[in-house]
């Protein structure tokens, strides 16, 4: 059995069930022989109608859900309750959107070899969709990762963070009241090395999977020939503050940016970069505001930034922040342990560019304000990790914000806002270290189809 801790008070919420890797092998054959017999294929009509049935009962339960979601991931009561909305918008966009798979009209008959043809494409279901998650938003995600293969009729099996799998299953079993018939989206609780198989197994034909760089290439290494991937991973997202930005206008999205959810999340604000005449005013306004964030209770309505996932995550970011301290840092706020599950929303001032928090995704609630003198110099310094995923430049400057956004390296660059903007109809993912392939309902679920050419040839064409 697994034990499923309260990441605040460490409290046990539920046991669930370890799968074993017997119900592994179990979950792909199902899968596998329901994509094999076309007579089992779900047709479009039913696709959307049980869909809509799924969305009717989240939208009948959003206390439920949202209580769930904020007691097992930690992410704060009205944060929380954001995503259950979030998902729920998920699930009709995705109605919305399967109408849209389509293909089109080959024209022929340009040389005469071609004459005496019609062809066109279709869209098929690309097979058995295999799902590996992450803790930090325990139901969105999951809809993310599955709903897009059910849409377009492909069975999927999802595997949730071991910290976070009861928002999960209870999505699985929501879409089972839906009337989803069984084997077409299944939920497996499993180690790593039961999980891998959900990997290699060269029955799976797409595999999508949001995580951390190393996990995510290692797994990619292992596919199947022949089987696609998304990988979304996280980032150390930059930010450029210009001299012509309202710095009062700044620090408040920075702020959300930063520390929503203890900033545990893949495109959260992690270094700031700051013209010189702003440097130290925004830094300190900034302080001042983190210093006043509400932390503790993710049920209590009035928190504002809850606690990391497990305790070893609040030594990990403990251990950072000291260590950009020795080299140099100035820590405005926080820079502390508030408890074995909280860390005091921190600002660090400068720290040096070789620091661990100026290399490396902190996945916590710290943000590092830099001073530069020339924008190159700090486009150069945005530029200079491996990961790239959202950037963002605040600017009352359009030249500015349009030099600036085509040399930051970043799949989407947001121009006065902060990098954790996201809505579920973008698309979504890193390049480089920070992943493969775009998210979004609709770009998730072209993902997850494939293209087929009919060619008719006929004397009466």
């Amino acid at each position: 059995m697994l034990n499923v801790n309260n990441p605040f008070n460490g409290q046990l919420i539920e046991q669930v069930a370890v799968n074993t890797a017997e119900d592994v092998e179990q979950a792909l054959a199902r899968a596998h022989a329901l994509f094999e017999d076309r007579s089992a294929w779900l047709p479009a009509y039913q696709r959307i109608e049980i869909l809509e049935r799924a969305a009717q009962i989240m939208s009948n339960r959003v206390e439920a859900l949202t209580l769930l979601a904020a007691e097992e991931g930690g992410k704060p009561y009205a944060d929380s309750k954001v995503e259950v909305l979030r998902a729920i918008n998920g699930l009709k966009l995705a109605i919305e959107h399967i109408p849209q798979i389509k293909g089109e009209q080959i024209p022929m008959g340009h040389t005469a070899s071609s004459v005496n043809r019609l062809a066109f494409t279709q869209r098929e279901p690309i097979g058995v969709v295999s799902s590996v998650s992450a803790f930090n938003h325990p139901l969105n995600l999951i809809v993310h990762q599955t709903v897009p293969a059910i849409a377009v009729g492909a069975p999927v099996i999802i595997k949730p963070a071991q910290t976070t799998p009861l928002s999960c299953l209870k999505f699985v079993e929501i879409l089972q009241e839906a009337g989803l018939p069984e084997g077409w989206c299944q939920a497996l609780i499993v180690g790593n090395e039961d999980a891998e198989k959900l990997v290699v197994d060269e029955r799976v034909n797409f595999f999508s999977f949001i995580g951390s760089a190393k996990v995510g290439w290692m797994l990619r290494s292992k596919l199947s020939p022949g089987t696609r991937c998304a990988l979304e991973h996280g980032g150390a997202a930059p930010v450029i503050v210009d001299r012509s930005a309202d710095v009062e206008s700044v620090i408040d999205s920075v702020l959300k940016g930063g520390f929503y959810h203890a900033g545990q999340v893949c495109v959260s604000v992690q270094r700031v970069y700051v013209h010189e005449t702003a440097c130290d005013e925004l830094a300190a306004k900034l302080a001042e505001k983190a210093s006043q964030l509400i932390v503790g209770d993710p049920l209590d309505e009035k928190t504002e930034v809850g606690p990391l996932i497990l305790p070893r995550e609040v030594d990990r970011v403990s251990q950072w922040v000291e260590q950009a301290r020795e080299s140099g840092a100035k820590v405005l706020c926080g820079g502390k342990k508030l408890s074995e599950t909280c860390y005091a929303p921190t600002v660090l001032l400068n720290p040096d560019d070789t620091a661990t928090v100026s290399q490396n995704e902190i996945f916590g609630p710290v943000v590092c304000i830099y001073s530069y003198k020339d924008k190159s110099e700090a486009i150069a310094r945005a530029n200079a990790l491996p990961y790239a995923f959202q950037a963002s430049i605040y600017t009352n400057d359009l030249t500015d914000a349009l030099d600036t956004s085509s040399k930051l390296n970043a799949t989407a660059v947001m121009v006065n806002d902060h990098t954790a903007f996201r809505v579920d109809w973008m698309p979504f993912g890193g390049r480089d270290a920070s992943g493969l392939g775009m998210g979004g309902i609709q770009y998730s679920m072209h993902d997850m189809t494939r293209e087929k050419m009919l060619v008719i040839k006929s004397t009466v064409l």
